[in-house]
């Protein structure tokens, strides 16, 4: 989640859509960019709001993904984390020797399947649908951009800021491309249509 009061502009961070590559893009480009004291950078718009009502005049900004997709690059994010700890990484081990998310995925789902069927009635950020980030009391995003359109969509929000367009736009934080189709059995397809149908109705996503 980041603030700018000079660009009147908010956006919000909803994990696994491309929100480190915007948050690395604009902040050496927007020098009041801020977070709000108390909240996570996956807060919510709601949240956002009632923390600090007056944001809500401002042009609010989010990215979704997929939900197939967006499942298969949260586990293999934590694959990758724990191919790293193996590796010795500080990192990562301090990332899995806790007893947060990534550490319990790590160590609960043996594998993608399991994740997938589980994790949901395990950790409440896997069943929280994207719009439900998006959207606030008498208020919702005026502009959601997509990671499969990423780069033009955030073109047209840096485009809105006035701020330079970059000649390609980086991806951090991403794994190489896969076609999440081939890791999905019937019963986890159709799991996630259950758990994201909010977002597949929002937003148009399908298998």
């Amino acid at each position: 989640m980041l603030v700018s009061d000079s660009h009147r502009f908010l956006f919000v961070h909803v994990q696994k859509t491309g929100g480190v590559s915007v948050e690395h893009l604009l902040r050496p480009l927007i020098p009041d960019v801020r977070g709000l004291e108390g909240l996570t950078r996956h807060a919510r718009l709601r949240q956002v709001l009632k923390a600090e009502p007056a944001l809500a005049s401002y042009w609010t900004v989010g990215f979704v993904r997929n939900p197939w997709a967006r499942l298969l690059s949260w586990y293999g994010m934590v694959q990758r984390f724990r191919e790293l700890a193996e590796k010795g990484s500080p990192k990562a081990q301090r990332f899995l020797g806790g007893g947060g998310f990534m550490a319990g995925v790590a160590r609960d789902y043996p594998d993608f399947e399991q994740f997938v069927l589980r994790g949901p009635d395990d950790w409440p950020r896997l069943r929280t649908p994207q719009v439900a980030y998006l959207r606030a009391p008498g208020r919702e995003a005026d502009f959601v951009g997509r990671t499969e359109s990423f780069e033009a969509d955030v073109r047209r929000v840096m485009l809105h800021l006035g701020l330079p367009t970059p000649d390609s736009v980086p991806r951090d934080n991403a794994a190489p491309p896969r076609d999440y189709r081939t890791e999905y059995t019937p019963a986890m397809r159709d799991r996630v249509a259950e758990v994201f149908a909010p977002d597949l109705e929002a937003f148009g996503y399908s298998f």
